[in-house]
């Protein structure tokens, strides 16, 4: 394309007219494309990694300041957020990366130690869990606190419905429960699902009618029906003899895309638990050993790889589905906790 460009500049004007074109003085744009990303927040460093998702080579690393935890993105791939969680003071911010550059566009403050963001598929509305008992909701559009809303306990985890009309956020400690908001109708809670201890790293059913959460004091986790507002099932990880009566939680949950597995992670124990949806039994079908604690998980779309923070080794595990193998490990900063793939506009 930059060839044709640079080609057509050189010819005369009467036969780019005779062609029935014209060359303005402000330069050609170049369309973009879209290349799958692999986007790592390093919560103890101040830095991101960014991979190809095809070649699970690095793209770029970006440093973005202290603390960067949790992670959204738009829909077009084109804007992605990140919330610094600033151990050392009292308040936090919101950041707005150009997802193709890598550069900080906008910066917001927000309440103390932000965790995991999750924003509109337009990115007009950006929910943060604060740790001041309330979800600051961001407009994105004018880079300004529009509301808070308290859930109690400590706003940690946040996850937007398939349609992008409802945000489900899960505070730890003493709510143990999930509040659902109607983003549309001015962020109102519209119900909450209670659950057995506090709640952790949730996940969703692509038809929005089960939702999962890891709790406290339980190796597993619990499957809701969001329609009935209750817990259905509680689903219990197979916990390895050697393992037994060794301290460990779970924290980190996700449906593969395709619906068949959900995956959770066991920190301590430093084991990936693997059940199947399909049946409705929830049976553990593989677990997969790592080589240290294991803190989050997410899929590429196309449900071909699991990604799995192991944040004491500084490490991404590359887990493909069908296998269940570790095909690499991403090197990435100090204590990698929140994972995200996006697919990013860039130019060719």
């Amino acid at each position: 394309m930059k060839r044709l460009i640079a080609s057509l500049r050189t010819l005369p004007l009467q036969t780019l007219l005779c062609l029935g074109l014209v060359i303005a003085s402000a330069p050609f744009s170049i369309a973009a494309e879209k290349q799958r990303q692999i986007w790592v927040t390093n919560s103890s460093g101040n830095d991101v990694h960014i991979f190809d998702a095809g070649t699970l080579n690095l793209v770029r690393r970006v440093e973005v300041g202290p603390n960067p935890h949790g992670i959204s993105a738009t829909a077009d791939g084109r804007t992605v957020h990140i919330a610094l969680e600033h151990f050392r003071k009292d308040e936090g911010e919101l950041l707005w990366l150009d997802a193709g550059t890598g550069k900080t566009t906008d910066r917001v403050k927000v309440g103390p130690r932000p965790n995991e963001v999750e924003c509109t598929p337009d990115g007009k509305w950006i929910y943060v869990p604060c740790d001041d008992g309330h979800y600051w909701v961001i407009d994105g559009e004018k880079k300004a606190v529009a509301t808070k809303i308290r859930t109690g306990g400590r706003p940690h985890n946040t996850v937007i419905s398939p349609d992008g009309k409802r945000m489900y956020l899960s505070p730890m400690g003493s709510p143990k429960r999930v509040t659902i908001v109607d983003i549309a109708a001015g962020h109102k809670v519209i119900g909450e699902i209670p659950f057995d201890d506090s709640v952790r790293p949730p996940a969703m059913t692509s038809d929005e009618k089960l939702f999962f959460q890891n709790i406290d004091g339980l190796l597993g986790f619990q499957v809701a029906d969001i329609a009935a507002r209750k817990v259905i099932r509680t689903v219990k990880h197979d916990i390895a003899d050697d393992l037994k009566g060794k301290q460990s939680r779970c924290h980190g949950l996700c449906v593969r895309p395709d619906q068949k597995e959900i995956w959770s992670c066991n920190v301590m124990h430093q084991t990936l638990h693997i059940h199947e949806l399909t049946s409705g039994n929830y049976s553990e079908v593989a677990k997969l050993d790592m080589p240290g604690l294991i803190y989050w998980v997410c899929f590429t779309p196309d449900s071909k790889y699991g990604l799995v923070s192991v944040r004491s080794v500084r490490k991404v595990a590359v887990v493909d589905c069908a296998t269940k193998k570790i095909v690499k490990f991403l090197d990435v900063g100090l204590e990698p906790k929140r994972t995200q793939v996006i697919d990013v506009a860039v130019e060719k």
